[in-house]
């Protein structure tokens, strides 16, 4: 493990990165216990079999008593969130200069996310419900089925139908650079539809790129802070970065351990389900009351999965960043387009490594600029006299 000496001079107390990053995560963990204990409540104190009944008392016919419960729950957990919401979307981004959102436009943003994470999750809830009253018994593989083709289908369609939703994407307007990158992406073998300015500068002053989509729907998304703040070399190695994602058929790594999780997370509730529907006063798996239960098992199993999935995740991008000091003319621009970053994102430079290991599903900047340095200088050509 890292030097604690070391460790304490990359992020002293008082440093805004350590700062920043230390409220973040409490803000996130006293949001997921709060919401954890209000679920509690749901099925300790009846409440969720109650709403139920009165949904059921409203409409009869499953689908619509279901949509009233859900709408229900949702207000809830949506007025219950929004304190935590506003600590960490818009009061913890302001205090340290990285949002640029006025109050207005971050209610305009929450209510869109809202709106676009009701929809989707009733979708999913009548989906998941449809299928246990049709299946009783294998309910929960049937179910992990079809979220395997959502999954897949959500990564096609996020980049055309949910990315504009929230930012502004227009092409390019830098001729000589797109090219440039589109023969990148050649060299890589992956063909994209578009390179694209992502109008991130309107909310934040982070930066970020990203190789999004799939098939037709894949394209390369710029955020204008990274045209501002780069060179055309350090954007390149950025961007090559994402590319190594694609070469190694990362997206459909990272979809395979979605999907193996969402069959493990069905399976334990299915297991609790069988164990406990009489205790809660459920009428089986398909009666919705049981959310709150599928929800906290889903928790949980998620919150035990995080350390080993956020473990593949950093040797991917670890690999990534390989592949980028690979395919770009000099490997040290790697390393100054990672500081730009570090930087720009207020990230945090070396976190404790028991945070890291929980946490944090990229290595650490420090841990990332160190690998890029040594690699650049392993390959870094003999001058002409040394070589003679």
């Amino acid at each position: 493990m890292s030097d604690p000496a070391a460790q304490a001079a990359a992020n002293p107390p008082g440093s805004d990165a350590a700062s920043y990053h230390r409220t973040r995560r409490l803000i996130a963990l006293s949001g997921y216990a709060f919401d954890a204990a209000l679920l509690l409540a749901l099925l300790f104190a009846g409440w969720s079999t109650s709403i139920r009944s009165l949904a059921e008392t409203l409409r009869p016919e499953p689908p619509l008593a279901l949509l009233i419960y859900a709408l229900v729950l949702g207000l809830l957990f949506k007025a219950a969130s929004l304190p935590f919401d506003y600590l960490g979307g818009f009061w913890l981004e302001h205090r340290y200069g990285l949002s640029k959102l006025t109050w207005t436009g971050w209610l305009k943003d929450e209510a869109k996310g809202s709106l676009v994470g009701a929809v989707l999750g009733l979708l999913v809830l009548e989906c998941f419900y449809s299928v246990a009253r049709a299946w009783p018994e294998q309910w929960w593989l049937i179910a992990g089925v079809i979220f395997a083709g959502f999954f897949i289908l959500m990564a096609n369609l996020a980049p055309v139908v949910i990315v504009p939703i929230f930012f502004k994407i227009a092409p390019l307007a830098n001729p000589a650079l797109e090219d440039r990158l589109r023969r990148l992406m050649e060299r890589g073998g992956a063909g994209v539809k578009g390179v694209y300015e992502w109008k991130l500068g309107e909310k934040t002053k982070k930066a970020n790129a990203a190789l999004v989509g799939l098939g037709n729907t894949r394209r390369v998304l710029l955020a204008d802070t990274l045209l501002q703040s780069f060179s055309e070399d350090e954007i390149e190695a950025v961007l090559a970065h994402e590319l190594g994602h694609h070469v190694h058929g990362d997206i459909w790594s990272l979809l395979a351990i979605q999907t193996s999780a969402t069959f493990l997370g069905l399976y334990a509730v299915n297991l609790a389900l069988t164990r406990w529907s009489r205790t809660f006063g459920f009428r089986g798996p398909s009666d919705f009351a049981n959310l709150p239960l599928v929800a906290l098992i889903t928790l949980a199993v998620s919150l035990l999965l995080l350390p080993v999935v956020n473990s593949f995740s950093r040797w991917l991008e670890r690999r990534a960043d390989l592949y980028a000091l690979q395919a770009i003319p000099d490997p040290s621009v790697f390393a100054s387009s990672l500081e730009r970053l570090a930087a720009l994102n207020l990230a945090e430079r070396q976190p404790h490594p028991w945070v890291e290991f929980i946490f944090h599903s990229h290595p650490s900047i420090e841990r990332r600029i160190r690998f890029v340095q040594n690699v650049a200088a392993r390959t870094k050509p003999e001058p002409a006299s040394a070589a003679r």
